[in-house]
């Protein structure tokens, strides 16, 4: 009986996904406050579902108790938009696509280079994004919200971040945008034209924009209006590839300074020599009254 009850209450989850209610079941899980382990066990029947998450369930998104104890009724008691988001409003900012595992864990989407320039387009396209290559990381603090991974292109970021690097990051709620945002943090910002690494300057309130600076001097900052905004991404963690140890890389570089020294020190002996020759030849023209050529 329990089991059943297990099985009715996956597939209510199901269907909230089926329906953009939920992006994935940690996203529940962490929305009615149980650990995401919880869910995940109940999905490969090492345990059954308590009755504390069917009350929380059932208050937050209105799952019917009716059908989850009897299998009678609907799936739910009345249609709900999730944490109380109007439905016009849910049409302007839709739910982000996400993958998921087996047990329905969230994946971190890796977004390469090549893939950024179409990223503003399809981001919405849970098929182009089982396309990217994804993965995990350990810590609880991937746990919570969702995360994407960028790479790194250019050199607008310098010193702070270099091409070749990868940035991980945590969602930015789109009706928490205005608030969330925190000046001279790092961020990613999709727009139309693709993807924007840059520290923000939150200019919301005053003027409906957001001010993207580059760490790198050489490149002037810019405005950019929300509606051209479709995601933000906080940078929380870098990947970098490994660098050599320091002493080692000192000591190469004393190498090629001394290496350099010595060429410089050879060419000017050779300067030197070339104009002690020449001052001798114009001695020797001079002493014999012949005009140089």
């Amino acid at each position: 009986m329990q089991r059943q009850v297990s099985d009715r209450f996956l597939e209510c989850l199901n269907a909230l996904k089926a329906d953009n209610k939920i992006r994935s079941m940690r996203q529940f899980a962490l929305t009615v406050g149980i650990h995401p382990q919880c869910i995940s066990d109940v999905a490969t029947g090492k345990r059954d579902v308590s009755n504390e998450m069917i009350y929380k369930a059932t208050e937050l998104f209105e799952l019917n108790p009716s059908y989850l104890f009897t299998g009678k009724g609907p799936l739910f008691t009345a249609d709900k938009d999730v944490f109380d988001i109007s439905e016009e409003s849910e049409k302007e900012t839709p739910v982000i696509a996400v993958v998921t595992d087996e047990i329905g864990e969230e994946r971190i989407v890796h977004v390469p280079i090549e893939a950024q320039a179409g990223y503003g387009q399809q981001l919405h396209d849970p098929i182009y994004l089982k396309e990217l290559p994804t993965f995990t990381l350990p810590g609880s603090q991937f746990n919570r919200g969702s995360y994407r991974c960028f790479d790194i292109a250019g050199d607008s970021m310098e010193p702070t971040l270099f091409a070749g690097d990868k940035v991980v990051c945590s969602f930015v709620e789109p009706h928490n945008i205005t608030s969330s945002i925190r000046n001279n943090y790092v961020y990613v910002v999709i727009t139309n034209d693709g993807v924007v690494i840059k520290r923000l300057k939150n200019t919301i309130k005053q003027n409906q924009s957001i001010t993207l600076i580059s760490d790198n001097s050489y490149y002037s900052h810019y405005d950019l209006h929300v509606d051209e905004v479709k995601e933000v991404w906080m940078v929380t963690h870098k990947i970098s590839p490994f660098m050599p140890n320091p002493s080692n890389v000192r000591n190469a570089l004393h190498a090629e300074v001394d290496i350099l020294k010595d060429t410089i020190s050879d060419q000017s002996k050779m300067i030197r020599s070339l104009n002690s020759t020449v001052e001798k030849l114009l001695k020797m023209n001079r002493s014999t009254n012949i005009m140089p050529l």
